[in-house]
């Protein structure tokens, strides 16, 4: 059988013939391309000749070319395009691509070669990024136990290769919750829904085989029904089976999973040598200690709650007023606040939705790209992965800098939130490479589709991420784009999102759907002075969901994380009618994967930056500022992981900041 995945592609810009790729395909290809890696190690490590820059390291860098080709078309595919087969392979190729990292990393002769470049680093005359490069290296082989022996070495090799079967169970059990559940709804159910809330359920409705309209769990659809439901009872049963994703016992429940996740990890850490999970984690992180990651959740914590119970006892206020008898719930939080907002500010999200329309959104963060950094943006007429998704050439002064995939939809075979990844990251080690660059998203389906104010800040800050990647400018592929550290790599992401508070582009991009007038001016300066309304209940839940991270992992694993969270929301005192952004059984950024496990704070640790980054806009009274904003691409966009996340912000910015940044943005300075 002839594998494309293992051929050249004669296509545009070498993008993946999604056409003609099988899922049969997959698994073969995987399978050559780790042989093919095995070999290129082999070849490094045994080399006669001693170790160089460019036979040890630079050969390491290009060791995997096969199989990050094979791995960035598969695992783009396995998130937003899901299907039995892929899913049977990504739990196929899990230990596999485990067990290949672990022959790395326990490859002795290999990490004598780099470890004796380690030594004579000072003799070896490399470049600044050279020597970051061969930096990372030798510490990535030490925190993935190179310098372990026997026993404890081949216990890590375990741990390692069970955490990836259970960050893929974990992942996959919440999308078949997540898929598996709707609640329909009877036309009389639809009363008191704005339009744009009943077309997204029929459009649900039809996408699930339903007879009529029904409400999921994606976001985009259950939280504007939370808002606008008049409905109680309905609401409630819809909240309930969101925050039971995962924990609806049989086969896809996640708690289990996540036991055994936190223990392996704790495991992992004490191996090394570190006194807990979070304690090796953070080491490589801004942060560095769970002390410093503490101490900034908690600067928050307090005003934030103080805030958010205010605004509870006028909840409660308004809930009994329509003669509700009983607490403020969960599931009363959105649809009061959506009153109150009407009430205080005169803002209706059924009058806002109209002007954030999908495309004028996208064309609003191109434009917003171009005049910062020059980027152009053309649509490609090229075959994709899914009929919803579609493609652009971006280009700066005639030059191709990379394709842009955007893919906005929900559906059924994609895991819900929002993300960004590379299928080919930015690298010119080998020959000049520009990254193929994919933004995936949840958003409802209308004709047209319209979004939430916090749909199109969604929208800006994937875009971040992409643009980290597209304008990356770096030799190693290794530090490219976003491979910087966790709580660094939100700083472009949020940061983007204040360009879409600019009222000149509000004013510019958000139009009626229906007839293409601007926003009136009053509506902008309404939306703009309600910018921090609710903060309090959204810093809260995202607050909790931190701590409650970083208690899973500061110290011993608890035997029963759901206990566990639950001490932890007792101590800090969660607010009754507030629920956790992520409680653990869909935890997904912390249980699917290490990526943000003791680093769900990096969010906020970014954020700090991004409202210090964007006064400097301000501060010179221009958002669009072309100095700024070509220090902006230099020091963060272009340079990757090329030198510590401080030295870089602080080449943009000439300091770092102080938390205040972050407490005035959301409006609770006044409150801390």
């Amino acid at each position: 059988m002839t594998n494309l995945l293992l051929e050249n592609w004669n296509t545009p810009f070498d993008l993946p013939p999604f056409d003609k790729i099988e899922d049969a395909h997959f698994g073969p290809a995987m399978e050559a391309a780790l042989e093919d890696g095995r070999a290129a190690i082999r070849a490094i490590a045994e080399a006669p000749e001693p170790p160089t820059f460019a036979n040890t390291i630079e050969a390491l860098e290009l060791a995997d070319a096969t199989l990050d080709r094979v791995a960035g078309v598969f695992f783009n595919l396995a998130g937003s395009d899901s299907n039995p087969k892929r899913q049977e392979l990504q739990r196929a190729f899990a230990p596999k691509l485990s067990a290949y990292s672990s022959e790395i990393v326990n490859n002795e002769a290999l990490f004598r070669r780099i470890d004796d470049l380690w030594q004579r680093r000072d003799t070896l005359g490399l470049s600044a990024e050279q020597m970051r490069v061969l930096y990372l290296t030798h510490r990535g082989f030490v925190r993935s136990g190179a310098a372990l022996e026997g026993a404890a070495r081949e216990r890590l090799t375990e741990v390692k290769s069970r955490l990836s079967v259970l960050g893929t169970e974990f992942t996959q059990n919440l999308l078949a919750d997540e898929a598996g559940w709707f609640m329909e709804l009877a036309e009389e159910d639809l009363e008191g829904l704005p339009d744009f809330v009943v077309s997204a359920a029929r459009a649900a409705g039809e996408e699930k085989g339903a007879n009529g309209p029904v409400v999921t769990l994606s976001r985009s659809l259950i939280v504007p029904f939370l808002q606008f439901s008049p409905r109680r009872d309905l609401r409630e049963t819809a909240y309930r089976a969101w925050a039971a994703r995962g924990m609806n016992g049989g086969e896809t429940d996640n708690r289990g999973i996540a036991t055994e996740v936190l223990a392996l990890r704790d495991e992992r850490a004490k191996l090394l040598g570190y006194e807990s999970f979070a304690a090796y984690k953070l080491e490589t992180e801004m942060a560095g200690t769970p002390e410093a990651v503490r101490d900034l959740l908690m600067a928050v914590w307090s005003p934030a709650k103080s805030a958010a119970e205010a605004d509870a006892d006028v909840l409660a206020k308004m809930m009994a007023e329509d003669g509700v008898n009983g607490p403020l719930e969960p599931w009363d939080w959105r649809y009061y606040a959506e009153k109150r907002r009407l009430a205080e500010h005169d803002l209706d999200e059924a009058e806002l939705k109209p002007y954030f329309q999908l495309d004028a959104m996208i064309d609003a963060a191109f434009d917003c790209a171009t005049r910062l950094f020059g980027l152009e943006f053309r649509p490609l007429d090229v075959t994709l992965y899914h009929p919803d998704a579609r493609a652009w050439e971006v280009t700066r002064d005639g030059r191709h800098m990379a394709v842009f995939i955007g893919d906005y939809f929900a559906r059924g075979s994609k895991r819900s939130g929002a993300w960004c990844s590379a299928m080919r990251s930015q690298k010119k080690l080998g020959g000049e490479v520009r990254p193929i660059v994919v933004n995936v998203c949840n958003f409802a389906k209308g004709d047209p589709a319209l979004l939430s104010y916090d749909d199109a800040r969604t929208l800006f800050h994937e875009f971040g991420h992409a643009l980290h990647q597209m304008l990356s400018d770096v030799t190693y592929a290794s530090i490219s784009g976003t491979s910087v550290a966790r709580d660094f790599v939100e700083l472009p992401s949020q940061l983007y999102e204040h360009w879409l508070e600019v009222p000149e582009v509000l004013e510019k991009h958000a139009r009626h759907a229906k007839t293409g007038e601007a926003m009136p001016r009053e509506l902008l300066d309404r939306l703009l002075a309600a910018q921090t309304y609710d903060m309090g209940f959204q810093t809260v839940e995202y607050v909790a969901s931190a701590l409650v991270d970083l208690d899973f992992h500061d110290g011993a694993a608890p035997a029963d994380p759901i206990a566990a969270q639950a001490d932890t929301l007792a101590r800090i005192g969660m607010p009754h009618a507030i629920g956790m952004r992520h409680a653990t059984p869909h935890f997904a950024h912390v249980f699917a994967g290490d990526g943000y496990s003791s680093g769900y704070y990096s969010y906020m640790w970014s954020e700090v930056m991004d409202a210090d980054a964007f006064a400097a806009f301000e501060e010179v009274g221009d958002p669009f500022d072309a100095t700024l904003a070509a220090k902006l691409e230099q020091h963060v966009l272009s340079a990757g992981g090329s030198a510590e996340a401080d030295a870089l912000y602080t080449a943009f910015r000439g300091r770092m900041p102080g938390v205040e940044a972050l407490l005035k943005g959301r409006g609770l300075l006044d409150a801390a």
